[in-house]
């Protein structure tokens, strides 16, 4: 399109636009979202997310993916910052666009951005998921990585392959209040169980990235020859249990059991150690807000649970609206692996988003939604990570707001973008960029 783009050593892209004719005196607008997505697929569906394309379809009034996550986190607001700069016939102070990099793993982008690149006073991030609402703070967030060591002995009995199925899974952050099953914590609850029969685990893998709730869990255990029937049944009582227990939130839930090989299995010592330690770690809403109500405080995610080459490797994504209290829930996770006798690392710690109900923006934003739709949007912040407050370090001066058009299930297969919401969002961006002086 013409425009001369910096690409920062981070990744991100920035490029700019002058104002148009009799918008030269505006604040300036910066206009952000992030390049990334989470990749996330059923098991059922082979798809290299580095080269195959997303397929994408309408289903009523939505647009979602055929078993895979769609990418409209953050794919529709990139696409809303190219059509603004591409468009001829809109009016917008000085504007510029800031693209960042690996905001899903870890903040990258944001935490690399220079200070002094970007010269606007206002920050649009275009990275929230609910038409009609204006976000104005969010959670920081900090990773806890924890590895457990495990010897190998010889297994003895009939192998079984287990499969968690069917959970919803969903963004860390945003579902985390849903109630949702976490497959790797049902598992380990499973294993808990079956171990007073003798049963033992050759392998476990579940979950596949830091901010989802994990979805899918698989693992192979050798059972007694003489426990098998009773490990069946336990099965069966256990499945039933579990499909009680989460009746409203996960209908879809699948304990499946098949057979399987193994040639050895963990130590028992160590066995009992993984076991208790996942069983132990926290996981699902810690706190909720004081200040706002409805909207979680702190939250820990245990994301993914992985044994290879004598290692099991966990991680966890800590989320809090509250510094202090991120760093004590993180005090609370060292205390559980220093007990079980594993290695933790507490790392990429982020700062939250502070809201500010005296900002400028968020007063213009709710006079033009006002005066367009009869309404005035909802103001509140959420329980994810935006990149607003990292951002913010090296340019403490911006005045900050996110919004966007109405998504679902981010960072799961099921993940879709309402129709109708990205045209009133689309319109209201341009509204928004007309008024704002």
């Amino acid at each position: 399109m013409g425009y001369n783009p910096i690409k920062e050593d981070v990744n991100n892209i920035i490029f700019q636009n002058p104002a148009t004719p009799g918008m030269e005196n505006a604040k300036g607008v910066i206009l952000q979202a992030h390049l990334d997505m989470v990749p996330s697929a059923n098991s059922d569906k082979t798809h290299n997310f580095e080269t195959d394309p997303i397929k994408a379809y309408i289903d009523g009034e939505w647009v979602t993916a055929d078993g895979t996550t769609l990418g409209a986190d953050n794919g529709i607001g990139v696409a809303a910052i190219m059509t603004v700069f591409e468009s001829k016939d809109l009016v917008h102070g000085p504007i510029e666009a800031l693209l960042t990099s690996t905001e899903e793993a870890g903040m990258v982008g944001a935490k690399g951005l220079k200070a002094g690149v970007l010269k606007g006073d206002i920050l649009m991030n275009l990275d929230s998921g609910e038409e009609g609402e204006l976000c104005v703070g969010c959670a920081g967030g900090m990773d806890a990585n924890i590895s457990v060591d495990y010897a190998l002995e010889p297994a003895s009995g009939e192998a079984f392959k287990i499969s968690i199925k069917g959970l919803k899974g969903g963004h860390s952050g945003m579902d985390i209040i849903l109630g949702r099953g976490n497959a790797n914590k049902i598992f380990f609850r499973f294993l808990q169980k079956a171990q007073t029969l003798g049963v033992r685990l050759a392998t476990v893998d579940g979950g596949n990235a830091r901010n989802v709730i994990p979805r899918e869990a698989f693992a192979t255990v050798v059972v007694p020859k003489d426990k098998t029937a009773e490990f069946k049944t336990l099965v069966d009582s256990f499945t039933t249990t579990i499909k009680s227990e989460f009746s409203a939130t996960e209908p879809d839930f699948q304990f499946l059991v098949d057979g399987g090989t193994a040639d050895q299995v963990m130590k028992l010592a160590d066995q009992h150690k993984l076991v208790n330690l996942v069983r132990g770690l926290p996981n699902g809403v810690m706190r909720m807000s004081n200040d706002l109500p409805g909207l979680v405080e702190t939250s820990n995610n245990v994301a993914t649970v992985k044994s290879e080459n004598g290692v099991t490797q966990i991680s966890c994504l800590m989320r809090s609206s509250v510094d202090t209290a991120k760093e004590s829930l993180g005090d609370m996770i060292v205390s559980i692996c220093e007990l079980a006798g594993a290695k933790v690392e507490l790392t990429g710690s982020y700062p939250g988003w502070k809201p500010n109900m005296a900002s400028p923006i968020l007063t213009t934003m709710q006079e033009s939604y006002n005066k367009k739709w009869g309404k005035t949007p909802v103001v509140g912040a959420v329980h994810a990570g935006l990149e607003c407050g990292i951002l913010s370090t090296n340019y403490p001066h911006w005045d900050m707001i996110s919004f966007g058009p109405t998504l679902r299930y981010l960072h799961s297969p099921d993940e879709k973008v309402h129709i109708a919401s990205v045209g009133k969002f689309w319109e209201f961006l341009c509204l928004t960029l007309a008024n704002t002086k």
